[in-house]
């Protein structure tokens, strides 16, 4: 596909990279040319410097002939001006971030009238994680599939409880319920695990179950699931302000410290429920004389990473339940660990997620494109949702007979509104929901792409 990017900051460089590994033909478009002589050296991609909203800056980028349009300024106006001039130059699609809540609240409008296809909301959907996360405090992530009926979530294997020391052959003697592990990240290294592989204490696994069979799970995993009433964010940003009006809603106390005096007269009359506390987080001063130690949950949501991994890390060290960690530049993790650091959220990797999920789809225009796509062990996995299409050489044949890839997975299948966790003796049936486990470098598009060629049974 021909595609174009405007705006190469942080999430618009992330796109480029992910995008060009899968082939796909870029130009990106920026006002600062030392960022783009930068990316284009790093990424060998095609550059032109100039307003992305400029009819001219698009034509000479090739907007009239190209497939995609996405825009990732830091301006919504700029993306959304940049998505229609697009259109009316004959672009096929376009993709715009747009963060205003005002805007956020009139989508539907501004999607027919700028002619989107997609718009992104990178601070909400971060929020809306984070919400999901806070409902099972022992969930480093989780992933929803099938209309939230299925889910993959990680987890690390506690030193006291039911998993640690246990084979996985003797997972169906533990569980009444099914589950299945898809794979584990042990000393940084990934693996897809086999019956005969012995869980160890600090493991991190990926697990595909029904949602309604969490809770379950847990308690026979001996993982404890404690409710999260008590919630302080550190942070009065828009992740803050849609993560609180959630979690309000929710019926949850939710305390905000924030720096600027200004933010905390927004954040008073927008959220006259919650506590707002005008100072400094990074100061433990402050948060002791607020109460971070009666927390359930302390969730950073400033503007630089290295703050918020402090503050989670204080957390924890004086005992709160949870921490959940906005940080935008992964590779910190690999210096914290997830052990200490707990679940962690990047609303740059969330939106990049979305839209390269989109990119596939759009380049799949058969049935069996990728509906929902997440990245799961820190980058080294994916977890991709299909609909099964009407492709005989796959449908009503036993898993253990399909020529699946190397290193891919079929996780977990939803078939009438039922989870079922597959065995080789299983079948795929048209219009099942299904989750696939694969290395991110095969970049799957579509379900066809998880067979050998000439793929179906064996």
């Amino acid at each position: 596909m021909k595609i174009i990017v405007v705006g190469n900051g942080k999430i618009g460089l992330l796109l480029v990279q992910q995008l060009s590994k899968e082939g796909h033909d870029i130009v990106v478009i920026d006002n600062n040319p030392q960022k783009l002589y930068y990316t284009q050296e790093k990424l060998d991609v095609a550059i032109v410097v100039g307003n992305g909203a400029s009819i001219d800056v698009l034509r000479e980028a090739g907007a009239a002939s190209c497939d995609l349009l996405i825009a990732v300024t830091n301006s919504d106006e700029i993306n959304l001006l940049t998505a229609l001039v697009a259109g009316k130059l004959g672009c096929s699609s376009t993709v715009a971030r747009v963060r205003n809540q005002e805007y956020d609240r009139e989508m539907n409008l501004l999607k027919s009238s700028f002619g989107l296809t997609l718009a992104i909301n990178p601070e909400k959907t971060c929020a809306k994680e984070i919400f999901r996360l806070l409902q099972f405090p022992s969930f480093i992530t989780r992933s929803s599939f099938a209309g939230g009926k299925a889910e993959m979530v990680e987890l690390l294997v506690p030193k006291d409880g039911e998993l640690n020391g246990k084979r996985l052959d003797q997972m169906p003697a533990i569980l009444n319920k099914k589950a299945l592990i898809c794979t584990i990240e042990r000393r940084g290294e990934v693996f897809v695990p086999s019956g005969s592989t012995e869980l160890m204490a600090g493991d991190k696994l990926s697990m595909a179950a029904a949602t309604s069979d969490l809770p379950f799970l847990l308690r026979r995993f001996g993982i404890g699931n404690e409710g999260i009433r008590k919630v302080m964010i550190v942070g009065g940003s828009s992740t803050g302000l849609y993560l609180a009006d959630d979690l309000l809603r929710a019926g949850l106390s939710v305390t905000i410290v924030e720096a600027d005096p200004e933010k905390c007269s927004q954040l008073v009359e927008r959220l006259p429920k919650a506590h707002i506390i005008h100072g400094d987080g990074s100061l433990q001063e402050l948060l002791e004389e607020e109460g971070i130690a009666d927390m359930d949950a302390v969730v950073p949501l400033t503007g630089i990473d290295e703050e918020n991994i402090m503050i989670s890390l204080y957390a924890k060290s004086i005992g709160v339940k949870m921490t959940i960690t906005k940080v935008n530049r992964i590779e910190y993790l690999k210096l914290v660990g997830s052990a200490n650091l707990g679940a962690v959220v990047s609303p740059k990797s969330l939106t990049a997620n979305e839209i390269t999920r989109y990119v596939r789809a759009v380049g799949q225009s058969r049935e069996g494109s990728v509906e929902t796509l997440y990245t799961i062990s820190n980058g080294k996995a994916e977890a991709l949702g299909f609909t099964v299409p009407d492709h005989p050489a796959i449908l009503n044949v036993p898993i253990m007979q399909l020529r699946l890839k190397k290193a891919t997975l079929i996780a977990s299948i939803v078939r009438n509104q039922q989870v079922i966790i597959p065995t080789g003796q299983d079948v795929l049936m048209k219009g099942d929901s299904i989750i696939v486990i694969a290395d991110p470098r095969r970049m799957i598009s579509n379900l066809t792409d998880i067979f050998l060629e000439n793929g179906g049974a064996s």
